[in-house]
């Protein structure tokens, strides 16, 4: 592997003294929450230039954010998936980093030799709802060719106007994702997008896989091991893959998840610094010539984890005889656990999960959320189904050790024993 930049461990302890920025410690910000905290960051006096390039379906602004006086331009858009926040969070970060330090060595590279192009929260009526798709239920990632929404509309035409060298696509995947077939977590997946069915490497691709590896030089000290790449299987409809082809290098950065990191807050710091070490390789050219062997040697993310498994349990319902069986749960809100569906239930036991529980002994004992039936009978498990039951040591659900109600109780994650 490159070393790790020089700068590193200093940007580190100076990101967490005077780079990250208040009011974003909750992922599920709305746009205008955002924009209330990133906007003041971005000022004329700084060095920024702010324009609307356009709307939201619903009406919402889509503004750009430039700044640099450098030569090499650079376009970076963050959440067209509204669910997927941890980069504009991050961007918010740069924002600051860029504004407040002109005098840092990095910031006067980037100033001289980069000329930064952001569109941030580029779905605002996704992210107002926290959902993928944008208001009229578009995925704006798969939106590249047809150019149905306003949202890819903008971004199109500004990568047209500005004409970038590089571009990022910048996204959160799913947290159950897994480093090749290890059992590691993916923390941060990356791509260097193809541009053809034959997924050929052009002198544009190079530069991306290059620049890929100058980041994970940047992220191996943190999450080495971790670290893994998305499937470049060229898809047409796909703003990457299409941005590639018009010969932006590009490069996909994809947040997956940290155990414990509720929020992604540790994620939004490695976006942070990932981007750090990438504009920086672009302003002095550093990235040219890294080994594509540091890239080509990450492992795919491989299996997508469940986000819970009840194990061992026996399913208690009036009427039917007793099974032993074994629950799979899927979260909308995997970190946090919120939100609860059942993905499987049945004989799982050579299935793995994030997380385990042991319900050996115990009774699972279904009961409907609040209002859903008027009759009063209590409801069987099925896949697709929320996710409301007890753990119990009676089959009558008097004797009750754990709840899952939709969301896990921070304060009892697992059962009373």
């Amino acid at each position: 592997m490159p070393p790790p930049p020089t700068w590193l461990e200093d940007l580190d302890a100076l990101y967490d003294a005077s780079i990250r920025v208040p009011g974003l410690e909750d992922r599920t910000f709305t746009p205008e929450h955002w924009w209330d905290v990133a906007g003041p960051l971005a000022t004329q006096a700084r060095g920024f230039h702010v324009e609307e390039v356009g709307s939201s379906a619903e009406g919402r602004p889509l503004r750009h954010v430039s700044w640099g006086d450098g030569d090499t331009r650079v376009l970076l858009w963050s959440q067209m998936h509204g669910d997927e926040s941890t980069a504009s969070m991050a961007i918010a970060d740069l924002f600051r980093f860029l504004g407040e330090h002109p005098d840092h060595p990095l910031v006067r590279r980037l100033r001289e030799g980069t000329a930064l192009h952001f569109l941030p929260v580029m779905n605002p009526d996704g992210a107002a709802r926290f959902q993928r798709r944008n208001a009229q239920g578009i995925d704006i990632n798969r939106d590249a060719r047809a150019l149905a929404s306003p949202e890819a509309r903008a971004l199109h035409d500004l990568r047209e106007r500005v004409k970038p060298a590089f571009g990022f696509n910048l996204h959160d995947q799913q947290v159950g994702y897994r480093a090749g077939d290890s059992d590691r977590g993916t923390a941060i997946a990356l791509l260097a997008p193809a541009f053809n069915e034959a997924r050929d490497v052009n002198a544009s691709r190079a530069r991306a896989i290059e620049l890929s590896v100058a980041i994970r030089a940047v992220l191996e000290p943190y999450i080495g091991g971790r670290i893994a790449k998305w499937d470049d299987t060229f898809n047409p409809r796909a703003f990457g893959d299409l941005t590639q082809e018009s010969g932006v290098s590009t490069v996909l950065i994809e947040s997956g998840g940290i155990e414990g990191d509720l929020q992604k807050q540790r994620l939004r710091k490695l976006n942070f610094l990932a981007l750090a070490g990438a504009l920086d390789a672009i302003a002095t050219g550093s990235y040219a010539g890294l080994p594509h062997d540091r890239y080509d040697e990450l492992p795919e993310n491989g299996r997508v984890w469940p986000d819970l498994r009840i194990s061992g349990g026996t399913l208690a319902l009036p009427g039917q005889p007793q099974a032993r069986v074994d629950l799979m749960i899927d979260f909308e809100r995997s970190l946090l656990e919120r939100g609860g569906t059942i993905a499987d239930i049945g004989d799982l036991g050579d299935r793995r999960a994030r997380r385990t529980i042991d319900a050996t002994g115990l009774y699972i004992v279904p009961f409907d959320p609040p209002g859903a039936r008027a009759d009063g009978e209590r409801r069987t498990l099925a896949p697709d189904m929320p996710a409301y039951f007890h753990l119990s040591r009676d089959p009558q659900g008097h004797d009750v050790v754990w709840t899952l109600a939709g969301d896990v109780d921070p304060a009892q994650p697992g059962p009373a024993r």
